[in-house]
C-alpha cells in the first residue's frame, strides 16, 4: 500500500478506537445520572385507562399483567384485548378479573382488523370501551412497581406534553436466546436511551409505556393513523411531536421479561427491531456504530496497526464497558455473564451490520417488507 493509504487507515483506525471509548464514557455518566433521578408525585391524580393488548402467553405473562393490578394509584381501569377468542392470554385476563373483583378490569375480544399492524388493530378495538381520557399503553411483557402510574401521569399533566414513555431493562429467562436478547436491551439499548435523554433528545417512544391524552390521540387521527406502521410506538411519538407537543421520558423504569424460544426467534426479533430503526431514522442508525463499543474499538486498533493511541483507546473502552455493565446489571449478573460479554457485543455488532442487508422482517410467523416511512406490508408468500 502507498504511504497515503496507510496514513489514512491509521487515522481511521484511531478514530474508530477513540469514538467508542468516548461514547462508553458518556454512557457511563448518563446511566449514573439517570440512577439519581427521583419521580415527582403528580399534582393530582386523574382517572386512567391502561390498555393491555395481548397475543399469546409466555412464562412471565401472568406476573407481568398482575403487576398492573397491584398499583397504588387511586382510580384506574385496565382493558385487556385479544383478537382471537381462543387466545390463551384470555384465560389469564379472566383469572385476574376473578382475583381483583374490586378493580375495574375489562376484556375485549374482537377479530376486526384495521391495518397491517395487528397490535394497533387490537388497540382500536379496545379503545371503544375505555372510560377515561388519560390513556396508558403497555406491552404484555412489561412488569412494573406499585407507584408506576404516579410517575407516568405526573409529566403528562404538564403543559405541552404529548407523550410520556419509560426506559426499560430486560429480565432474561433461562437459555442462550433470551440471554442474547436481554443483553442487547440492557447493554446497548438502555445506555443509548440514557445518553439521548441526558442530551435533550426526545425522538423516541417505547411500547414499554406510552401515556397520552385522548384529545392528543384524536388530533393525530387516532390509532387508525398508525395502523400500517411496524414501529407504532415511535410513530405515536413522532405524530404528537409534529403537533408541537413534547415527549417526556418518565423517571420510573420498568422491566421487560424476555423469553425467546430459540436462537432463531431471538435473532429475528432483534433484526426486526434494528431494521425498523434503520428505516425510520437512517442517519441515527448509521451513527450508532460507535455505540457497539469494544468490538468497534478493536477493529479500529487493528486498522491503526496497534498504534499506542488506538491501543490506549481500546483499553479505556474495555474498562468503561465493564464498569457500564456493572452499573446496568449490578450484582444481578452471574459470573458467566461477564465472560460472555465479548460474545454478546460481537453478536450485537454483527446484527447491526446485518440490519443493512434487506428491508424484510419477520413478525408473528409472517414476512413483511418495510417502507421508508416505517410502514410495512406482508409478502403474499410468507414462507419465502
Amino acid at each position: 500500500m502507498s504511504p497515503d493509504v496507510l496514513h489514512a487507515l491509521h487515522l481511521l483506525g484511531v478514530a474508530l478506537a477513540a469514538a467508542p471509548a468516548a461514547y462508553l464514557g458518556v454512557a457511563l455518566w448518563a446511566v449514573r445520572r439517570r440512577a439519581t433521578r427521583a419521580a415527582a408525585p403528580p399534582a393530582h391524580r386523574p382517572a386512567v385507562t391502561v390498555l393491555k393488548p395481548l397475543c399469546g402467553v409466555e412464562a412471565g405473562t401472568y406476573d407481568c399483567l398482575r403487576s398492573f393490578c397491584a398499583l397504588t394509584y387511586p382510580r384506574y381501569e385496565i382493558v385487556f384485548g385479544v383478537q382471537d377468542p381462543a387466545d390463551p392470554a384470555l384465560a389469564i385476563a379472566e383469572r385476574l378479573v376473578r382475583e381483583f373483583p374490586s378493580l375495574r378490569l375489562r376484556i375485549v375480544a374482537d377479530r376486526r382488523q384495521h391495518g397491517a399492524n395487528r397490535k394497533v388493530s387490537n388497540l382500536i378495538n379496545m379503545l371503544s370501551v375505555a372510560a377515561y381520557d388519560h390513556l396508558v399503553l403497555a406491552d404484555s411483557d412489561i412488569r412494573v412497581t406499585p407507584r408506576y402510574l404516579d410517575a407516568v401521569i405526573a409529566p403528562l399533566l404538564e403543559p405541552g406534553v404529548g407523550v410520556v414513555t419509560t426506559a426499560y431493562r430486560a429480565v432474561a429467562r433461562p437459555g442462550l436466546a433470551s440471554w442474547l436478547a436481554a443483553t442487547f436491551v440492557n447493554d446497548w439499548f438502555y445506555p443509548s436511551v440514557c445518553v439521548a435523554a441526558a442530551f435533550g433528545s426526545r425522538e423516541f417512544a417505547f411500547g414499554a409505556t406510552i401515556a397520552l391524552r385522548r384529545d392528543a390521540l384524536a388530533a393525530i387521527g387516532g390509532f387508525e393513523s398508525i395502523a400500517d406502521q411496524l414501529a407504532d410506538d415511535y410513530a405515536l411519538g413522532e405524530k404528537t411531536r409534529r403537533l408541537g407537543l413534547r415527549t417526556v421520558l418518565a423517571a420510573v423504569e420498568v422491566e421487560t421479561v424476555v423469553e425467546e424460544r430459540s436462537l432463531r426467534d431471538s435473532l429475528r426479533h432483534l433484526l426486526r427491531w434494528l431494521r425498523t430503526i434503520r428505516m425510520v431514522r437512517p442517519g441515527g442508525y448509521a451513527a450508532s456504530l460507535v455505540t457497539f463499543g469494544v468490538p468497534v474499538a478493536a477493529i479500529g486498533a487493528g486498522l491503526a496497526g496497534g498504534a499506542p493511541l488506538a491501543a490506549a483507546a481500546l483499553g479505556i473502552a474495555a474498562l468503561a464497558r465493564l464498569v457500564l455493565h456493572y452499573e446496568v446489571r449490578g450484582r444481578e449478573a452471574p459470573w458467566w455473564d461477564w465472560l460472555a460479554l465479548p460474545l454478546g457485543d460481537s453478536l450485537s455488532l454483527a446484527l447491526w451490520c446485518w440490519g443493512f442487508a434487506t428491508r424484510s422482517v419477520r413478525w408473528r410467523g409472517d414476512r413483511y417488507r418495510l417502507a421508508d416511512d416505517g410502514a410495512f406490508q406482508r409478502y403474499e408468500d410468507s414462507t419465502r
